[in-house]
């Protein structure tokens, strides 16, 4: 199949679970009471994140999983903060979105063939997102079982960068 008539195809299958979603809601009522968009409205950005997907996979565009992942990313913390009200968090949620992006290029490789080097490229997004999660969480007191010792996770990821430059350099 050809990249117009899988772009047909990616369109098609969105719009067929769009639809079956509205069915679904107006024909189980339990359905339309768990829905309550006054709660729920990030789901709908996690929704968009999966359709991003879908629509990649299915038109042979994997690279389409990076942008996928950060929006239904971006999507999942939104619900968190709307459930506990901390809307504060952003001061240190952000670098989850580098994780995201870590997400989607390991799934963006496995689906396009680039396996190693997504993993690895992937793999080095996640871990800084995680070091920088943490240091903001432990700066802005909202991590308090690191203390006065979050520093050391700055230390410890230059070390690492330090290795992996030396041993590229042989």
């Amino acid at each position: 199949m050809d990249r117009r008539g899988r772009s047909g195809l990616a369109a098609g299958l969105v719009l067929i679970l769009i639809g079956i979603g509205f069915l679904a809601i107006q024909l189980v009522p339990g359905l339309q009471a768990w829905i309550d968009l006054d709660f729920s409205w990030p789901l709908l950005v996690v929704i968009g994140g999966v359709l991003l997907l879908v629509i990649g996979l299915a038109a042979g565009v994997p690279e389409m999983a990076v942008p996928a992942f950060i929006v239904g990313g971006i999507g999942v913390i939104l619900y968190w903060q709307n459930i506990t009200g901390d809307w504060g968090s952003w001061l240190y949620t952000w670098p989850l979105v580098l994780g995201f992006a870590g997400l989607g290029t390991i799934v963006s490789g496995l689906a396009g063939g680039r396996t190693r080097q997504s993993v690895v490229g992937g793999g080095w997004l996640i871990l800084i997102s995680l070091v920088l999660f943490a240091v903001f969480g432990s700066f802005f007191g909202q991590l308090g079982w690191l203390g006065p010792y979050w520093p050391l996770l700055l230390v410890g990821l230059g070390l690492l960068l330090l290795i992996q430059a030396l041993l590229r350099v042989r």
